[in-house]
């Protein structure tokens, strides 16, 4: 059987911790038999651009590493806001477009719905109509994940490495077969 190659996608590249997180996830999907492709491993030497010229570079590193990918896992956990990290949300698009699997964990339990409206309303602070589709995240990304043959996984749990760690491996061995 061939070694799948995973893109791990998620804000986890922001973190303090940012390093160590993406070894983790990597060494994780060693002990499942996987490839894991963090983007912060591209090795990219950045030093000589501009920060636009930096950040199109990352593009272009990034896109090659899920074109290598056989699938996606995305930390879809809220990030700078009710919903996940954007550049997420185009990373599941963008493989969910390549046709690859689309898997996902949240370590935020609760509905979209309920994340932007405290009071149960149907409309946001601004008045905007709230999408109520019983989702962790936006119709697209979840669909995304459902059509492709993944899963979602959500988790009510703190935001520390180890949690991620935790519904991370249990992403993996859904993806393995290797027990529960």
């Amino acid at each position: 059987m061939q070694q799948l190659s995973i893109y791990l996608a998620g804000p986890d590249v922001f973190w303090p911790d940012a390093r160590d997180a993406g070894a983790a996830k990597v060494s994780l999907c060693a002990h499942y038999g996987c490839e894991g492709l963090f983007p912060l491993d591209s090795n990219l030497d950045l030093q000589q651009l501009s920060p636009y010229a930096a950040g199109l570079e990352i593009f272009r590193a990034n896109i090659g590493l899920m074109q290598r990918a056989d699938l996606v896992i995305a930390n879809m956990t809220p990030f700078r806001g009710p919903s996940m990290d954007v550049g997420t949300a185009f990373e599941i698009g963008y493989m969910a477009a390549l046709g690859k699997p689309v898997w996902g964990y949240t370590l935020d339990g609760r509905l979209y719905a309920d994340r932007v409206s405290a009071n149960g309303a149907g409309v946001d602070a601004d008045g905007m109509a709230i999408e109520r589709f019983d989702m962790a995240d936006n119709l697209m990304l979840v669909g995304a994940i459902d059509d492709s043959g993944g899963s979602l996984f959500t988790s009510p749990a703190e935001h520390s490495l180890e949690a991620h760690l935790a519904i991370f491996e249990k992403v993996l061995r859904s993806i393995t077969g290797r027990g529960k």
